[in-house]
């Protein structure tokens, strides 16, 4: 194996010799990257490995800031995307900017840290080394003496998988971004449709899933048809849009109690959603869905029902749950692996009895304990005590000016829960001019009824959203108003 030297303090790569006879490049080009920036293997400073740019990650590499260790995060993405306000991108509110942040810029004053864009696919507990890939590289070499797994989770289709294709899920940008273009096409091609007995099959909206993502998602949908949209088409009513939010369960909004769950179910149906719960779909495909043996016809299916992890037990050969998620200890490190730590919703970690939910404040808080621990270990300190979560407790918005919060004894909903939603989501935020910037939106919102964004971008290469479960336009009209 030739060492290769990275442009990066703080990882090793390594990959097979490729002779230079082949035509191959050397990487990285010395010509062009300064020597100071690769590894000096006379230093002796332990390398620590964050895979995850997420809650949990994020929060993992800022607690070794004053580590003496050379800290990599890899990520597949260059970005840092806050997921609770995922739906309001999905419902054009917001702009992709202005809940994600570049990974560099957020650790850019960290100088014991480096940022690489990659996708881990492998890990050699045995051995200490990651194997990872990127663009023009496959199975590259990284080694370690710490290694933190923050690798989140990815949507669940409970075993039907062919799902996925009709009912795109929300867990990254681009997620947001695909199904912001499904719903305003979908009003794009109404308001092109000719025959109006098609309207309310193109207006019709499912949301399967009603934990706080498809709440929101379903509070958000009904705002934005029934007040922002209501003005801007002429051909059709955007306020007669159906919204159907459906799940097995029997009451929305699952974990939190009985009284704020019928407190938001009351609302979401003030708003016009209709709620489908104890109910389970039984198909999803290019025209809609089959709920209790009723077909609803619907061009635009949301998945917002389960999450799946990342197959982190896989690489280490780990005990697992049923879902899949690493069994951890009491300090999150991997049985018989105490370098290796697991967060967030890769995790499962029961306190109390109970396994903790997958949520932003658990992972944030493991990783800040992670990555302590293992500044403690380097600096040979004390060995901190063993994770306790903090329950801050759980909120949802429905709708405009409504949320729900919960938090030990206390419970409120209405306005005043909303004004707590948001001062929360905005303090969360990863920078201070994202904070600044959704403040004024929302306001601007709220006042106005205008949108952040509200454009339909369609990838280079890719099929127009709906172009392959419309009805034909050019035989329901449109093609005679364009003659």
């Amino acid at each position: 194996m030739q060492a290769l030297r990275v442009a990066a303090p703080g990882i090793l790569w390594t990959r097979s010799r490729v002779p230079k006879s082949a035509g191959a490049a050397v990487w990285p080009p010395t010509n062009t990257v300064p020597r100071s920036l690769f590894l000096d293997v006379s230093d002796h400073l332990p390398k620590v490995i964050i895979v995850g740019g997420g809650f949990g990650g994020l929060a993992a590499a800022r607690a070794l800031r004053n580590a003496r260790a050379q800290v990599t995060l890899i990520d597949r993405t260059n970005h840092h995307v806050f997921q609770p306000l995922l739906y309001q991108v999905a419902t054009s509110e917001l702009t992709p900017a202005q809940i994600g942040s570049p990974i560099r810029g957020l650790l850019r004053k960290q100088r014991n840290a480096t940022v690489i864009m990659g996708e881990v696919i492998g890990v050699d507990k045995d051995e200490k080394f990651i194997v990872a890939s990127d663009a023009d590289r496959k199975g590259v070499r990284g080694h370690y003496d710490y290694l933190i797994l923050a690798t989140g989770a990815t949507h669940s289709y409970f075993g039907h998988e062919e799902f996925k294709k009709h009912a795109p899920g929300l867990k990254n940008l681009a997620d947001a971004v695909s199904v912001r273009n499904k719903v305003l096409s979908a009003f794009e091609m109404a308001e092109a449709e000719e025959d109006p007995r098609l309207h309310r099959d193109l207006l019709t909206f499912v949301l399967v899933g009603a934990g706080p993502t498809g709440v929101e998602m379903a509070g958000a949908l009904a705002v934005l048809v029934r007040n922002t949209l209501r003005s801007e088409f002429r051909r059709i009513d955007p306020a007669l849009a159906r919204i159907v939010l459906i799940d097995h369960s029997p009451r929305v909004l699952g974990s939190f109690s009985e009284q704020l769950s019928s407190a938001a179910r009351k609302q979401l149906e003030e708003l016009g959603v209709e709620v489908l719960v104890g109910r389970s779909v039984e198909t999803v495909d290019a025209t809609g869905v089959v709920v209790g043996g009723e077909r609803i016809v619907s061009h635009s299916v949301i998945w917002t029902a389960g999450v799946a992890p990342s197959p982190a037990a896989r690489w280490l050969n780990a005990e697992s749950d049923r879902a899949g998620r690493v069994r951890v200890q009491k300090d999150l490190s991997v049985a018989g692996h105490p370098e290796i730590f697991v967060v967030g919703d890769t995790a499962t970690f029961e306190e109390n009895g109970k396994p903790l939910p997958g949520v932003a404040q658990v992972a944030i808080q493991q990783g800040r304990y992670a990555g302590r621990l293992v500044a403690s270990r380097i600096a040979g300190k004390p060995a901190t005590g063993p994770f306790h979560y903090f329950d801050k407790g759980n909120m949802a918005v429905v709708g405009k000016g409504f949320a729900v919060l919960e938090s030990g004894p206390l419970s409120l909903s209405g306005v005043l829960a909303w004004f707590a939603w948001a001062a929360v989501h905005l303090q969360f935020l990863a920078q201070s001019n994202l904070r600044v910037s959704v403040f004024l939106q929302w306001v601007w919102t709220y006042l106005t009824g205008q949108r952040g964004s509200s454009l339909i971008v369609n990838h280079y290469g890719g099929e127009p959203v709906g172009a392959s479960s419309a009805p034909n336009l050019a035989e329901s009209g449109l093609a005679e108003m364009t003659k």
